[in-house]
């Protein structure tokens, strides 16, 4: 018996050993701490606690990821905004029972669970929920817990919880970004209204809402079912309002997600793909986001123009309205009769309602004891009463003053019926207003318009092609020089299939000229499609214009058109679909800075190439007039592609500067005689080169401001090191290497030859592509760059134009996206 009992010591010690190793302890106590990169796992091993690194990024931070699946899933950050930057991180329980973050290196607290009434000895366990708490172990308390201090992404056991006395509140909050946990611009909730809802906020204010809860759905979410897929359970008590969510079946892996854009999504886990599909987001369509048409409009992502009136209302900013800007919505077409100084039941007439069926309804919704045939008649007995409508599970819902945010569903949604006047109402019903002579001249008009119509179509398709060179801002004789030669003509079906439908998913920017989807042809080619919007800054003549001068290049440094779309109203280009997005994108994230210096020189390079192209080696001249970070676009391999061709100009071969009265561009790039005097040349487009340049070595915009650094943007910034011969000031530092510092430094000097103030002063295209490559060895001393010094930026006030002057800021970017809720 005594060879086993010397044994036993030694099987506890390997066991504690394997324990230790495997981090299959589920607890961290005051005598237990964690280490990066030490990990702790749940029970039964669903979830896993440690230090991570988001991809493209080195900064750590402690979080709790899901074990049974393949693809790395973070659930939970802990110090989110405080990350740490080497592998120092120490997870522990302090001294006054709180859970801590710590910096070891630094000795500092990056994050604290915050508990008052925490006890001494807490401690900390990973449930195989995902639920991180903390708990006193004499009497089992939990203090803490991860479920009520989220992350993004909500798990099946967790509850959306908010309390209107005592304002706790559990709501996710978006990442930054896919490579930064900080808290983002988008969080979700419940928002307790008298009818409560749950609602996606940006910024602290509504972007999107799931419309009111009946008590086993929210009306405003089609397809909507009690099903733990999509439903939950909402539950009110003692103003407390708790959401929860059932998971019926354990194997069945999901959690609901709310990412860096403003979208939530449902995740499931396909165990055959093994990967995670979104079985449903939202908002899905633009008709989604928070009042898109306006106080009484309705939204309708189906038609072309997705906003519409109420019957019985007109926009009430026609102009904008035609030119598909909807946010001032519409206003009533006639006063209502209870509104006028003499009695509606004098003159025998009486507002009424009219119907207006499956539609989201309102937001503001005012919940009243009353039944269906009460609900109507409380309505009408009040004047500020504008709509009403009785939903099972909720009963008599009626709103005072503005309807917003209403959409039409196809299959689902409420009926309400709408206050109007009674013209309004008199004119639905098909009253005596209307007489027979009246139809038949009507009929007469409308079928002679019809004909007159078709003719039209017929003349305008035949001479559509001629149509598209017919641009005022181009007065050349030389013009029949450039036509269009096999460019494909698309079908607007065909792009709105590729795109489906021009899906809110599939949108990957908006500028200018208006919003750029990704698409897919039926032979499986990419393509990204910008679409004319008809509130676009820019319009039909850009769109001619970049039709036709880009229709005639061919380079590999060029984004490539592949055909254009015009049928009835829709404008619309098709390039070729550019992966990795816009330069701009990567160089000034933080985050997402992945690039080495031999890619950046090389890209510095390929873009010299494509303006050698437009500049000097085309059959025509072009100047771009809107070279930026933005506008450079980046293909699989990360090869640069200049784009956006609607503000060039084509210079014919006697014409090296020419003036405008209508400067276009972006501020920050474009050069001082452009700005001031509306000169343009080659050497508009070597100053906007400059700009950028410096930009890619710097990762920094031009257009920021550096008071602690005494420069009023980038450009002054650069001088003042060049000044104090302290370039490697101005190196980013994510990509500096001590080995290409006189290479990075030459470049910088190239830069500020190409910003100079003075057009003379700055070299051509040809000029900077050989001392990019060296073969220019003694470049000249650079002279202070344009609109580095405030004094500058003074006498841009001081001189305009003159009266037909105007100056168009251009926003132009494919690939960053800003949605506001309206």
């Amino acid at each position: 018996m005594e060879p086993i009992s010397n044994t036993i010591p030694f099987l506890l010690l390997l066991l504690w050993f394997v324990l230790k190793i495997s981090g299959s302890i589920d607890s961290i106590t005051s005598t237990k701490i964690l280490k990066d990169p030490e990990t702790v796992l749940s029970n039964r091993g669903f979830f896993e606690l440690g230090f991570f690194s988001p991809p493209n990024s080195t900064y750590r931070y402690l979080g709790i990821w899901c074990k049974r699946v393949s693809v790395p899933t973070v659930v939970w950050v802990a110090n989110r905004d405080k990350p740490l930057k080497n592998k120092s991180g120490v997870f522990a329980v302090s001294n006054d029972g709180n859970l801590v973050v710590l910096d070891d290196e630094q000795n500092k607290i990056l994050w604290n669970s915050s508990v008052s009434n925490a006890a001494v000895n807490s401690t900390a366990r990973l449930l195989d929920s995902g639920n991180l708490i903390l708990q006193d172990p004499a009497s089992g308390t939990i203090t803490w817990e991860s479920f009520k201090n989220p992350s993004d992404k909500f798990l099946p056991m967790m509850k959306f919880i908010t309390n209107t006395i005592t304002n706790q509140k559990v709501e996710i909050v978006s990442w930054k970004s896919p490579s930064d946990p900080s808290s983002g611009n988008f969080s979700f909730g419940i928002d307790p209204l008298t009818i409560p809802e749950v609602v996606i906020w940006k910024n602290g204010r509504t972007y999107w809402r799931s419309g009111p809860w009946d008590g086993q759905v929210f009306i405003g979410i089609p397809g909507m079912n009690s099903d733990y897929l999509h439903g939950g359970n909402l539950v009110i008590e003692n103003k407390t309002y708790s959401l929860s969510v059932a998971n019926a079946n354990e194997a069945q892996l999901f959690f609901y997600y709310l990412n860096p854009k403003g979208i939530l999504e449902e995740n499931q886990w396909d165990t055959e793909e093994q990967k995670w599909e979104a079985a449903w987001t939202a908002p899905e369509t633009e008709c989604d986001v928070y009042g898109a048409c306006g106080a009484f409009g309705v939204c309708n992502s189906q038609d072309t123009s997705i906003c519409s009136c109420l019957k019985g209302f007109r926009p009430k900013k026609a102009e904008e309205w035609n030119r598909g800007n909807w946010t001032s919505g519409c206003a009533r077409n006639l006063p209502l009769e209870c509104e006028k100084n003499n009695s509606s039941e004098e003159n025998g007439r009486e507002d009424g309602f009219l119907k207006v069926e499956m539609v989201k309804v309102p937001d503001f919704a005012d919940w009243i004891v009353a039944s269906e045939d009460e609900c109507r008649v409380q309505c009408l007995s009040n004047c500020s009463c504008s709509a009403y409508t009785y939903k099972t599970g909720i009963g008599c819902m009626i709103w005072r003053g503005d309807l917003i945010d209403i959409q039409n569903f196809k299959n689902f949604g409420v009926d309400i019926y709408v206050r109007v006047a009674y013209s309004d109402l008199a004119d639905e019903s098909g009253s005596t207003t209307k007489d027979v002579k009246a139809v038949i001249i009507a009929s007469v008009i409308s079928g002679t318009f019809i004909l007159i119509c078709c003719i039209y179509c017929f003349w305008k398709r035949k001479s559509q092609l001629k149509f598209l060179f017919k641009t005022g801002d181009m007065k050349h004789d030389k013009m029949d020089q450039v036509k269009l030669q096999e460019l494909p003509l698309f079908d607007f079906e065909k792009l709105e299939t590729a795109t489906n439908h021009f899906h809110f998913n599939n949108k990957l920017g908006e500028g200018g000229f208006g919003p750029v989807y990704k698409g897919k042809l039926v032979d499986g080619q990419e393509i990204a499609v910008k679409r004319l919007s008809k509130t676009s800054g820019q319009g039909l003549e850009e769109f001619t214009n970049e039709v036709m001068v880009i229709s005639k290049l061919q380079h590999r440094n060029l984004v490539q058109l592949l055909g254009c779309c015009m049928e009835g109203e829709e404008r619309m280009l098709v390039y070729e679909y550019m992966p990795n997005g816009s330069l701009d994108s990567i160089i000034f994230d933080s985050k997402k800075k992945n690039l080495d210096w031999r890619k950046r020189l090389i890209i510095i390079e390929e873009i010299v190439r494509g303006l050698l192209y437009l500049h000097r080696d085309s059959r025509l001249k072009i100047i771009h007039r809107d070279l930026k970070a933005s506008n450079i676009l980046l293909d699989r391999d990360l090869n640069p592609k200049i784009s956006d061709f609607g503000t060039a100009r084509i210079f014919y071969s006697n014409e090296a500067q020419a003036n405008t009265t209508r400067v276009v561009g972006t501020y920050g790039y474009m050069s001082p005689e452009y700005v001031m005097k509306g000169q343009f040349s080659e050497k508009s487009d070597v100053f906007s080169f400059g700009v950028l340049l410096l930009e890619i070595i710097s990762g920094r915009k031009n257009t920021s401001f550096y008071d602690n650094e005494h420069a009023l943007n980038l450009l002054g910034f650069a001088w003042k090191l060049w000044m104090e011969d302290n370039l490697v000031a101005l190196i980013d530092q994510t990509m500096f290497e001590s080995d290409y510092k006189i290479e990075i430094s030459r470049c910088i000097h190239v830069g500020l030859l190409c910003v100079q103030e003075f057009t003379n002063d700055r070299p051509n295209i040809p000029t900077i592509l050989c001392m990019l490559r060296n073969e220019i060895t003694d470049l000249p001393t650079p002279k202070q760059p344009g609109f580095s010094s405030s004094q500058i930026e003074m006498e841009i006030q001081r001189e305009p134009l003159g009266q037909n002057h105007v100056g168009t800021c251009s926003p132009n970017m494919i690939t960053v996206t800003t949605f506001e809720g309206r």
